[in-house]
């Protein structure tokens, strides 16, 4: 796990030592135990490595192969590099570390673009070919690892961190307008290829990016399939579907437990992150991994609070005991919370979606000072088998759509008598999506009816931008549940979740990894339908199914649904004077985008109002800490 950087001028003029250190000496906290540099004519590759593989010089880069023809810098993991290393092996490649790094190269030179079709894991790399005078650029399927670029025509830039590109004296920096409206209008971000900084782009998920003879081709190399056929729920499929799933998973883990550091896991006392750390721990004596990589007793980490609102633990106790892993609890609290705001946002380096990223942030903070390098977490498992409640009436949606009234019938009874929303919101959300359909205006009409932030969005941007979210409506199709699950996972949901994993846990030098999210687990759920996944009311049931008789019963049917939660209206409400002041006359940055007064009569308002709604004052809020960060 590494921050990786580069400049390639195609022109074949130098590149500036100092530019590559200022890029690689702010991507300090992405790899503090070694960096490296490479140059030839026009090309400079910068590295910071994290050593979890390898712990020798011989794993630091940037790396090369034997006669230098090839280097490489990576960031991410590559789990099954000891199976490809025998494959290669065998095809007459040699090695000279023990690294994944060293993997990629010779897959490379093996299979040439289509190794990236053999990898298993997480990656982000730049490969220079200095025979072909090409460099060739990827993303690993799911985008869990990032990969930031400028192109002008001549010069290519890249970097793991946007910030590191804003080092360089030849990218200016400026927001990304219509950016700024989808987050403000539409609460959207890492949706697409743009950013919220001008002329700065991501390579997205299952991309790949090649810069030869001067120009930049970017393809798509995997395409997640899915079966969106309706098919009427059976007991002994689901038996047999979920025992494929708990053999895929428990294989998934055992994969990411590879490690010459100590690895623990994040636990929330959720069905997600409890299924891995009960998974972890039947591994423990049955593989033989060894205590340098778990310790005598697995470590967990957790978010916690007095108020037993947002509270987990009484779950987290159960999984603790059962396990006999070790527990490591924070408590994130309100002071801390504005103490470090500001350190938050420079980390995720553009606007996100609101507090619980806090929470999340506290508990990889927690990990570092456990000693804990690697963690094991459960994100990608909602946006997988359907855990959220609103794809209830996704699934809701598709059994009107194939005429399955009765079944429609029972869900909805099921639903009501198990979930933790109400029948008029049951009610509500499919409603609300059937409003996508109506025309521009009434639909701009409702929903500024029901996101107060619409109506502070000031007009002439609304006017430049209210295409985009004609388009967002046409691409994001609700009306089925498989349909929205892959929408999530490829375009939407997964890819903003996965950046605030990514920042928050390299901010400690922290390298996650995500079980859920193993390539061969997402196209086998992706084929079962959507009748396994919501059933009898139940969210996630495929996923409760495959964990019988081992996660304990409370928590595998658990209703509520927390994750890393904050008292988010209750820290707002509390520093509402400080956040009213980000929005006064002479200081206020976003006055070009949203009416600034209305914006702080809203903020204003929270004062001993813990009822009023946050999640859109929340988004105000960060566009407004963010310009002030970055610009």
């Amino acid at each position: 796990m590494c921050g990786i950087a580069g400049i390639y001028n195609t022109n074949g003029e130098s590149v500036s030592r100092d530019h590559i250190l200022g890029m690689t000496d702010i991507l300090l906290h992405r790899g503090p135990d070694a960096d490296g540099l490479y140059f030839e004519n026009g090309l400079g590759l910068g590295h910071r490595r994290l050593a979890i593989l390898d712990l020798t010089h011989a794993g630091e880069q940037p790396m090369s192969n034997s006669d230098k023809t090839i280097w490489i810098v990576f960031n991410g993991e590559i789990y099954n590099y000891r199976e490809l290393k025998r494959e290669l092996t065998a095809l007459g490649r040699s090695f000279s570390t023990n690294t994944d790094t060293e993997v990629i190269i010779a897959a490379y030179e093996t299979w040439g673009d289509a190794c990236l079709q053999k990898f298993n894991g997480m990656w982000a790399f730049a490969l220079w070919d200095t025979i072909k005078k090409r460099l060739f650029c990827a993303r690993d399927r799911f985008g869990i690892k990032p990969f930031y670029y400028f192109f002008d025509g001549k010069t290519f830039a890249f970097a793991s961190e946007i910030k590191a590109l804003l080092t360089l004296p030849f990218i200016k920096k400026e927001p990304y307008e219509p950016m700024v409206y989808d987050y403000l209008a539409l609460g959207l971000a890492d949706h697409s290829h743009e950013t919220f900084f001008t002329n700065i782009f991501q390579l997205e998920p299952s991309h790949s990016l090649t810069i030869e003879n001067g120009r930049a081709d970017i393809k798509k190399y995997y395409e997640l399939a899915y079966t969106d056929r309706y098919f009427a729920f059976n007991e002994t499929d689901a038996k047999k579907y979920s025992e494929e799933i708990i053999e895929l998973l428990r294989d998934s883990v055992r994969l990411r437990l590879q490690s010459d550091v100590q690895v623990g896991s994040c636990l929330s006392g959720g069905l997600d992150s409890s299924t891995i750390v009960f998974l972890i721990n039947s591994l423990l004596n049955t593989n033989g991994f060894s205590a340098k990589m778990i310790g005598e007793r697995q470590k967990t980490f957790t978010s916690a609070f007095s108020d037993k609102r947002f509270d987990e633990r009484k779950f987290v106790k159960e999984v603790i005991q059962a396990t006999g892993a070790e527990d490591g609890y924070v408590f994130p609290s309100s002071e801390c919370f504005k103490e470090e705001l500001e350190q938050l946002v420079y980390h995720q380096e553009e606007p996100f979606a609101g507090t619980s990223a806090y929470a999340q942030w506290c508990v990889m903070r927690r990990a570092k000072e456990g000693g804990v390098t690697v963690l094991l977490d459960g994100q990608g498992a909602d946006e997988l088998f359907g855990g959220y409640p609103r794809y209830i009436d996704s699934y809701f949606n598709e059994l009107l759509f194939h005429g399955k009234f009765l079944t429609l019938a029972r869900e909805f009874a099921k639903a009501s008598a198990v979930s933790t929303q109400t029948i008029p919101s049951l009610l509500f959300q499919p409603i609300k999506e059937l409003a996508l359909a109506l025309p521009q205006n009434l639909r701009i009409m409702l929903r500024k009816r029901m996101d107060p932030v619409l109506s502070l969005v000031l007009p002439p941007l609304a006017k430049r931008y209210i295409n985009r979210e004609t388009q967002r409506a046409k691409k994001r199709d609700k009306a089925n549940l498989q349909r929205r699950l892959w929408q999530d996972i490829v375009n939407f949901n997964l890819r903003s979740l996965l950046r605030n994993e990514d920042r928050n846990s390299m901010a400690f030098s922290i390298e996650t990894r995500l079980p859920f999210l193993d390539y061969r687990l997402v196209e086998r759920v992706f084929k079962i339908p959507s009748s396994y996944k919501i059933h009898n009311g139940w969210s996630k049931y495929l996923l409760r199914l495959a964990v019988k008789n081992m996660v304990p019963e409370s928590i595998r049917w658990r209703r509520d649904k927390m994750g890393f939660v904050t008292p988010e209206k209750i820290w707002l409400a509390h520093h509402y004077a400080f956040f009213e002041k980000l929005f006064s006359k002479t200081t206020c940055l976003s006055a070009q985008y949203i009416n600034s007064m209305k914006a702080h009569e809203m903020i204003t308002r929270l004062k001993g109002d813990h009822k009023t709604g946050t999640s859109s004052l929340w988004r105000i809020i960060n566009l407004e800490l963010w310009l002030k960060k970055f610009f």
